[in-house]
């Protein structure tokens, strides 16, 4: 594998308790950040956001997230491959902690803002879960802080779920422009992987592609913890390796006016959306038996 300022390896730590530590300064633009920390049993992990609103998604484990002198209690989730989690909202100039009694990954995805929104929790039952795609382009998407489902100033954030051996992100599409079809976004992919059958680590591939004006190339094998960076092109397929599920969770936010997800496909490919009229959802989806919103 290379190693490139837009692929970002697990090996690649910032120290504990971060396993992973991207800011707008080390990603090299203005306004996306991801730190993923793992604490132990009776761990406690405190920060200010300063410029930043902030959302607290456990990855695995329970924590509680105080703020100002409020308390949530977050249930979380043994994994990410069991449903959509319960998280929390922290304003921009906002002390807070969190705490895991028994230990956990927690994920602090970040957006610089310029107006404090106040501390909130949202349920793991209100997160809406889209079964996106079709055939082998099926994929589950829980639209947790996504434009259309959760106010905040800046920060559009979900997670996906991918199936052995399907491709998400395709047709790989792209939001770097500020037009009527696209609002520019950066974006972040954290990935993690579920074990084969035989307790082997899982993988997958992520692509991304620009531009003549624009150019970037990125190829990459992925694998637990690793972190890919979108500043622009057309991002996708996201592969997942024939027998591992694949995770990723999407921070994104940047400079437009306006808070939306618009994006445009790379002409090339975009019938491939045509044809999953005649195709059915993978029924290994969704890969979790918890009722869910959708």
């Amino acid at each position: 594998m290379t190693e490139s300022k837009h692929y970002l390896p697990a090996t690649r730590t910032a120290g504990a308790p971060h396993l992973v530590a991207v800011t707008p300064e080390s990603a090299g633009w203005g306004h996306t950040s991801l730190h993923v920390i793992e604490l132990g049993a009776e761990g406690v992990y405190r920060a200010d956001t300063e410029l930043d609103e902030v959302v607290v998604v456990p990855l695995s484990g329970s924590c509680t997230v105080t703020c100002g002198g409020e308390s949530y209690e977050l249930a979380g989730r043994a994994g990410v491959f069991d449903g959509p989690t319960d998280f929390a909202y922290i304003g921009c100039a906002s002390s807070y902690t969190v705490s895991s009694t028994a230990g956990g990954r927690f994920a602090l995805g970040g957006a610089r803002v310029h107006r404090q929104l106040p501390f909130r929790y949202v349920a793991a039952a209100e997160v809406a879960v889209e079964l996106r795609g079709a055939g082998n382009c099926s994929r589950q998407v829980h639209n947790f802080a996504t434009a259309d489902v959760f106010e905040a100033e800046s920060i559009i954030a979900c997670e996906v779920i991918t199936p052995g051996g399907n491709w998400s992100s395709y047709p790989p599409h792209k939001h770097d422009e500020l037009t009527d079809t696209e609002t520019p976004l950066e974006e972040i992919y954290y990935f993690e992987f579920a074990r084969g059958a035989d307790d082997s680590p899982g993988f997958g591939y992520h692509r991304v592609y620009g531009t003549p004006e624009r150019p970037i190339d990125v190829l990459e094998e992925v694998r637990d913890g690793d972190v890919v960076l979108v500043p622009h092109g057309y991002h996708g397929p996201s592969i997942a390796a024939p027998g591992y599920h694949m995770y990723y969770l999407n921070i994104m936010a940047g400079p437009g006016p306006e808070r939306a997800w618009r994006i445009s496909h790379d002409p090339a490919h975009a019938w491939l959306r045509d044809s999953w009229a005649d195709m059915a959802v993978d029924p290994r989806l969704p890969l979790h038996a918890r009722q869910t919103r959708r």
